[in-house]
């Protein structure tokens, strides 16, 4: 398998992650999904830009980025968890539908 075949594998493979991702974040209403939607999109952005270094010969440069890509998804993803746990708590649902109610 040549470089374009490889590349162009990996750009609908990232195409198809993104819509998956956009998919779950319009669509639905429930709070879990929405952070899995998220970490599906982030992780199509983390392997568009490991196919990058690799077609541009420089993933020296690139790694640094991703690792760093990685760990602030892990925090982001760790914070909206509490999010989801404290509004499953105060309401009994993860429902975006509750918490549009809400007030304050």
């Amino acid at each position: 398998m040549n470089d374009a075949s490889m590349f162009w594998l990996l750009a609908y493979f990232v195409i198809f992650l993104f819509i998956i991702g956009m998919y779950s974040l319009l669509v639905t209403r429930n709070l879990l999904r929405i952070l899995i939607g998220m970490e599906v999109l982030t992780k199509g952005v983390t392997l568009l830009l490991v196919a990058a270094g690799y077609m541009t010969g420089q993933v020296n440069v690139i790694q640094p980025i991703i690792i760093t890509m990685i760990v602030v998804e892990a925090v982001i993803i760790a914070v909206a968890a509490g999010g989801v746990i404290a509004a499953y708590r105060k309401n009994g649902t993860i429902s975006v539908n509750a918490l549009r109610n809400l007030k304050g």
